[in-house]
């Protein structure tokens, strides 16, 4: 992935629209961690007729946290990871240490949280 750079496509929403996507490669060096974001740009949700503010802090949709805690959840099936994370702007705001393998009581953003070989989801609840 890091060789192509900043990749953009398409994708079905979970409301059945197709429409644009990105997905970046952000390798951490010999110190940090690795980082693959997947994203689709608000503008594409709003035409999709998604909604995704409700007055919380940060952009959040359930239907669109769902579906992407989904998609990170196959994706373990074939690549594990030590830490997914779903939200609004979410690249580099923690890292797998953070957690200590224990999914947080209070979240201001879903996590993906592998524990004895399962993937565990916490969707964001603040």
């Amino acid at each position: 992935m890091a060789e192509f750079g900043h990749l953009s496509g398409r994708v079905r929403l979970p409301t059945g629209h197709l429409t644009v996507c990105g997905c970046v490669a952000i390798r951490g060096g010999d110190e940090g961690s690795d980082w693959l974001d997947f994203y689709v740009p608000l503008g594409a949700l709003d035409k999709a007729g998604v909604a995704y503010w409700d007055g919380r802090p940060f952009f959040r949709s359930d239907v669109m946290d769902e579906w992407l805690a989904a998609i990170g959840t196959e994706t373990f099936t074939s690549t594990s990871f030590s830490l997914g994370v779903i939200g609004f702007e979410v690249s580099g705001c923690t890292d797998a240490s953070a957690p200590a393998g224990r999914m947080p009581k209070t979240r201001d953003i879903g996590y993906l949280l592998p524990r004895g070989g399962v993937l565990h989801y916490g969707a964001a609840n603040t």
